[in-house]
């Protein structure tokens, strides 16, 4: 009976009604884009614009304060979709452009993008300790605002992951094809990579932007283990991100644990569990052995 008093509790809280709105609308959208990014072997691209937009935290801490804002993280989050807009534009410049390899790119923006973001919210007259919470993700500093643009951002990314869900697998699928068959290659990839940036600034919130590419990808590698289809992954991974969200989330009202460690450790923790089960299903079902077909049905 504590159980269910405990969740009755939880649920009439507006912080926490609040903070599982932005967890499901969360784990459910960055399995998306995550999925095109695994098609496209570009699983750290998260990564990289996460630490940029570490930057673009700063960066609004910088401006609320030269702004004399009461409350200097205002323009955190704008700040953060911003620069992680600019952080994708620029990896995709220099990807089209061949003259710098993909993986040197994405640890520039690694190393500059925590650089930039430490010496910035110092010139801000923050700490380096003003950065956890962005870092590691906290969920329990949203507020209505917080909502109403994830809810914003969510359908923005969804009108583009799944409206364009033909076309971008083409594209992710084989490139050349995509080119050969008149798609526009070069507006799709940018597309992308604007897409992957505001996925980043949604899960910020929830996991950190050390733990988003997690988020993006863990769920994806989940589903990639059952589903047979290109369509059925993506579907299969946004049902298990919003799940390990609002489990993770859950887990963190009745113990003091950081919501984006919980909610990866889950993620990973699910993955383990039925890598080691499958082989053993497999074993027993000759017939769902068979390699599984990459269409996009």
């Amino acid at each position: 009976m504590d159980f269910f008093d405990t969740l009755r509790t939880m649920l009439s809280s507006s912080l926490m009604q609040r903070a599982l709105i932005i967890a499901v609308l969360v784990g459910v959208t960055a399995p998306v884009i995550g999925t095109y990014l695994v098609q496209r072997r570009l699983a750290l691209l998260g990564d990289g614009i996460g630490h940029v937009a570490l930057t673009g935290v700063a960066m609004g801490w910088l401006a609320g304060a030269a702004a004399g804002s009461s409350s200097a993280d205002a323009l955190a989050v704008p700040g953060a979709v911003i620069a992680s807009v600019a952080g994708a534009l620029l990896i995709e410049f220099v990807r089209e452009r061949g003259r710098t390899s993909a993986d040197v790119a994405l640890a520039l923006l690694f190393y500059g993008g925590i650089a930039g973001g430490v010496l910035l919210i110092g010139l801000a007259g923050g700490t380096a300790a003003n950065l956890t919470a962005y870092l590691f993700g906290s969920i329990s500093t949203v507020d209505s605002l917080d909502v109403w643009l994830t809810a914003g951002l969510t359908a923005l990314i969804f009108g583009v992951g799944l409206g364009l869900r033909p076309a971008l697998f083409s594209l992710c699928y084989d490139e050349e094809f995509a080119r050969a068959s008149g798609l526009p290659a070069q507006a799709l990839n940018i597309l992308v990579a604007v897409t992957t940036a505001l996925t980043v600034a949604v899960s910020m919130r929830v996991v950190g932007v050390l733990l988003v590419s997690a988020l993006m990808i863990v769920p994806v590698a989940v589903a990639q283990l059952t589903a047979a289809s290109f369509r059925t992954t993506m579907g299969l991974a946004m049902v298990l991100g919003g799940t390990v969200c609002v489990i993770g989330l859950s887990i963190t009202y009745y113990h003091p644990l950081s919501p984006g460690a919980t909610i990866t450790v889950l993620a990973i923790g699910l993955y383990a569990a039925l890598a080691l089960i499958r082989p053993l299903i497999l074993r027993r079902s000759p017939a769902g052995s068979s390699t599984r077909t990459m269409d996009e049905r």
